[in-house]
């Protein structure tokens, strides 16, 4: 399969719904199961990983995008939306506090995500082919 900017940003806006529904539902489903919270749910390596895994989907596809259509406004959008995610990881619960975390990263999942939903847009009215037919052309 080839890594075309429409599947980048499919597997990045996945990405960011697992987050958004990771920071909405872990508190409610430790609250009803409280040996949910001895596992990987509730660790703060999980952020990383999520953060990590979306990183390369995010600007991979942002990239490619821009390529093809030139709307530097997306991916300045991405740039902010992924920034605060980092920012957050960053400050930590501590300096912003539990619920402070949880609203910021939502916030910053949906403006990543929104980015993302318009660098789709874009490239499928642009035609946006992927990176091995953009080699041979």
């Amino acid at each position: 399969m080839q890594a075309s900017s429409t599947n980048m940003d499919k597997a990045a806006i996945g990405l960011s719904l697992v987050c958004v529904v990771h920071c909405l539902v872990t508190p409610v489903a430790i609250a009803l199961l409280p040996v949910l919270g001895t596992t990987f749910l509730d660790d703060e390596r999980f952020h990383y990983g999520i953060l990590f895994l979306v990183l390369p989907f995010s600007l991979i596809a942002l990239g490619m995008g821009y390529r093809k259509h030139h709307r530097a406004g997306i991916v300045l959008t991405g740039l902010f939306g992924l920034c605060v995610l980092f920012l957050i990881l960053i400050l930590g619960e501590e300096v912003i506090g539990e619920l402070g975390e949880k609203v910021t990263t939502v916030i910053g999942t949906l403006i990543l995500a929104f980015a993302h939903v318009r660098n789709y847009l874009h490239c499928k009215n642009h035609e946006c082919h992927s990176i091995e037919a953009e080699e041979v052309s």
